[in-house]
């Protein structure tokens, strides 16, 4: 079972219940691909610009913009439920990722997702060894959710 939490601190993008819907499904998708198993907690919140340099600032000591931030809960476990922890997806990136790239908002919000997921479930990318195994973890999962191309 997974619950997924929602907090929508933005007014920049519409955040409709297909948007839930579609990333309840990814992290499920993430977290069987991983072959995870249990009962698990995860937050995801959508943010400004602002908000996410902020958050960057504070928490990684990068005073910059950034597309998404994963924090880690050490696989908490309360009552039986692990808490993953948090993704926070800026609503502005994911529209200016979306316009570059040539793809959906949704199609860039899922991608997020899954890489916020991987990161949450202990992969990095600091080397160029765990960048190609985070990348190719992601090709797959995106894959299977029928959104690479």
């Amino acid at each position: 079972m997974i619950e997924v939490l929602f907090d929508n601190r933005q007014d920049i993008m519409e955040i409709t219940e297909d948007n839930i819907k579609a990333i309840e499904k990814t992290i499920s998708t993430v977290l069987e691909a991983e072959n995870a198993e249990g009962n698990f907690e995860v937050s995801v919140s959508f943010v400004t610009n602002e908000e996410i340099r902020e958050l960057n600032r504070d928490y990684r000591n990068v005073d910059s913009e950034t597309d998404v931030l994963s924090f880690p809960m050490d696989d908490d476990d309360f009552n039986g439920v692990i808490i993953l922890g948090d993704i926070v997806l800026s609503t502005q990136r994911i529209i200016e990722q979306a316009n570059e790239f040539g793809h959906s908002l949704e199609r860039e919000m899922l991608y997020l997702t899954v890489h916020s997921m991987l990161h949450l479930l202990g992969y990095d990318h600091m080397t160029n060894a765990e960048k190609e195994e985070m990348r190719s973890r992601e090709k797959e999962i995106m894959k299977e959710l029928q959104l690479f191309k």
